[in-house]
C-alpha cells in the first residue's frame, strides 16, 4: 500500500503546527493559564439518524478528519477474536466507488494522510490533509464506512498480511507484556482478548463473518465524525449530512449490542525465556472508567511516579522518587507508570524493563512507592505531579491529529468534551490528603494482575507480591 495510506497502529501521529498555542512569535511569553483559557470551542451537533459531529475550528492551513466508532475487541467473542482489526485492515482496501489503487491515488495527489487504527473498544479512521481538501476527506470517509468492497481476494490478502503482523508484535515485548496482562486482570471476559486476536480465528475468519459484524456495529448512533485545525463547524456538518447521513440507526432484530461487565482478578500470568536479554513485567491493580471522579487523582499519583528510561542521560537529581532510585542503584533499564480507562473499569500500574538479577530489587522500590502513595505523599510532591500532568495534557493535544483523536475519543467514552480548562480545576482540586485517600481506595491491600515475559527466575512469588501491597504498622 502506497505511503499515503498508512496504519498507525495504536499510536496516533502527531503532525501539523501547535494547536494550543497557534504561530504567533510572541508565543513563548503566554502563560499557562492564558492558553488553556485561549483553547477554541469544541462544538457538537448531533445529526437525525444519530450521529454526532464535534469540531474544533483554529486558523491553521491543515485540518484533520476522522470518523470513530464505538467497537473494538471488547465487543467480540472468544470465537471472532480479532474480526474487527481484521476489518479495519480491509476497510482501507478500497470501496464500491474507489479502488485500493484509486483511493491511494486520490490521498497521495493532495499529500493527505489516511490512516486507521483498532483498540479493544473504540475502532478509528482518520485523514489528514489540507483544510481546503476538507470535503473531499469526509467524502472518502464516508464511502470507506459505508461502501466497502469487501472481496474474497481482499480478505485473503488480509489474512496474510494480518499473520505476519502477529508475527512481528510478538517481537514486541511491551505489546506482549500488556496483552498478557489483560489476559489475566480480565481473564474470562471480552477485555481480556487481544486486539489482533489468535492466530487461529484469524486462519478461520471469512467474508460473511467480516461483513455481519461491520453490519451490526457500524451504526449511527455510536459514529462520531471528528475535525480539528482549518474547519468551520457549520460546514462539517453540511458534510456529514451529505455523506454519512445515510448510515442507518436500526439494528438487524432490534437486538443492540450492549458491554457485558468485566471483572478484575488478581492473578498472574509469566513467561520465562532466559533467551531475552531483558525482563518486562507489568503490574497493575483495577482502576476506573473513564466517567469516574478518581480518574484525575489516579493519573496525579501516575504522573508522580514517573517514567524513567536509561537512555535520557538524566543525573541523579530526577522528579519521580523511583527514577532517582533505579538511576542511582543501577536497578533498571526503563518503567513508565499507566493509567488506563476503559468504559466502565480500567488498569492502574507500571510496566518495568530490567536485567534479570534485579528485579526483586526493582519490584520492592516500586511498591514502596505505591505504599507511600497511599500513606506519607507530600503536598509537594503532590504540586510537582499536578504541573506534570498539566504539560503533558496540553502537549498530547500539540497538533490537528491528536486534538481530533481526543474529541472523538471523549465524545464516544463521555458524550461530552472536557475542555483544558475543566481538567486544569480538576488537577487544582487535588491535595495530598485526597490523593492518599484515593490511592488507599483503589491500591492498598488489593490483589494485583502481574504480567511478566523474559528472564524472570528472580521475580517473587505471587504471595510475596500480594503481601508487600499493605504495611504492618505497630
Amino acid at each position: 500500500m502506497a505511503a499515503a495510506v498508512h496504519r498507525a497502529g495504536r499510536a496516533l501521529l502527531r503532525a501539523g503546527r501547535p494547536a494550543l498555542l497557534g504561530a504567533h512569535r510572541f508565543q513563548s511569553t503566554i502563560s499557562y493559564a492564558q492558553t488553556i483559557e485561549n483553547v477554541p470551542e469544541t462544538k457538537l451537533t448531533t445529526l437525525g439518524n444519530g450521529l454526532r459531529v464535534v469540531t474544533e475550528e483554529t486558523d491553521q492551513p491543515t485540518c484533520t478528519v476522522g470518523v470513530w466508532i464505538e467497537v473494538g475487541s471488547r465487543y467480540e467473542s472468544e470465537k471472532n477474536n480479532g474480526v474487527g482489526n481484521f476489518l479495519e485492515h480491509l476497510v482501507l482496501k478500497g470501496t464500491r466507488k474507489h479502488s485500493q489503487t484509486a483511493l491511494e491515488q486520490e490521498v497521495a495527489s493532495r499529500g493527505a494522510h489516511l490512516s486507521a487504527y483498532t483498540s479493544r473498544e473504540q475502532t478509528a479512521y482518520y485523514m489528514k490533509s489540507l483544510s481546503k481538501d476538507l470535503p473531499k476527506a469526509v467524502e472518502l470517509l464516508g464511502d470507506l464506512v459505508q461502501n466497502n468492497s469487501i472481496s474474497d481476494a481482499d480478505v485473503e490478502s488480509g489474512r496474510r498480511t494480518i499473520l505476519q503482523e502477529i508475527q512481528e508484535m510478538e517481537n514486541n515485548l511491551e505489546e506482549v507484556v500488556f496483552d498478557y496482562l489483560h489476559a489475566t486482570a480480565f481473564q474470562g471476559t471480552p477485555l481480556g482478548h487481544t486486539v489482533v486476536g489468535p492466530s487461529k480465528n484469524i486462519k478461520s475468519l471469512t467474508r460473511n463473518d467480516l461483513v455481519e459484524f461491520m453490519d451490526g456495529h457500524y451504526k449511527a448512533p455510536r459514529i462520531v465524525l471528528s475535525a480539528s485545525g482549518g474547519v468551520h463547524h457549520d460546514e462539517v456538518v453540511g458534510l456529514a449530512r451529505q455523506h454519512l447521513g445515510g448510515i442507518s440507526y436500526e439494528y438487524k432484530n432490534e437486538v443492540i449490542p450492549v458491554l457485558s461487565p468485566c471483572r478484575f482478578t488478581g492473578s498472574q500470568i509469566l513467561v520465562r525465556d532466559d533467551a531475552i536479554p531483558l525482563a518486562h513485567i507489568a503490574i497493575a491493580v483495577e482502576g476506573v472508567g473513564a466517567n469516574s471522579p478518581d480518574v484525575v487523582p489516579l493519573s496525579i499519583a501516575s504522573a508522580l511516579i514517573g517514567n524513567w528510561d536509561i537512555t535520557y542521560g538524566g543525573g541523579a537529581n530526577q522528579s519521580s522518587r523511583l527514577a532517582k532510585i533505579s538511576h542511582e542503584n543501577k536497578l533498571g533499564h526503563s518503567f513508565r507508570s499507566f493509567n488506563t480507562c476503559y468504559s466502565d473499569t480500567g488498569l492502574w500500574g507500571i510496566h518495568l524493563v530490567c536485567d534479570g538479577l534485579n528485579i526483586e530489587d526493582l519490584l520492592h522500590f516500586t511498591q514502596e512507592e505505591w505504599m507511600r502513595l497511599c500513606t506519607s505523599v507530600t503536598d509537594s510532591e503532590v504540586t510537582r505531579a499536578k504541573n506534570i500532568l498539566k504539560t503533558h495534557l496540553v502537549a498530547q493535544l500539540d497538533g490537528t491529529t491528536p486534538t481530533c483523536a481526543d474529541m472523538g475519543h471523549q465524545i464516544l467514552s463521555r458524550g461530552r468534551r472536557i475542555s483544558l480548562a475543566e481538567w486544569n480545576a480538576m488537577i487544582d482540586a487535588v491535595d495530598a490528603q485526597i490523593l492518599r485517600e484515593v490511592c488507599t481506595r483503589y491500591i492498598y491491600d488489593h490483589c494485583p494482575a502481574v504480567a511478566a515475559v523474559g528472564p524472570i527466575e528472580q521475580l517473587p512469588d505471587y504471595n510475596r507480591i500480594r503481601s508487600a501491597m499493605y504495611w504492618l504498622r505497630l
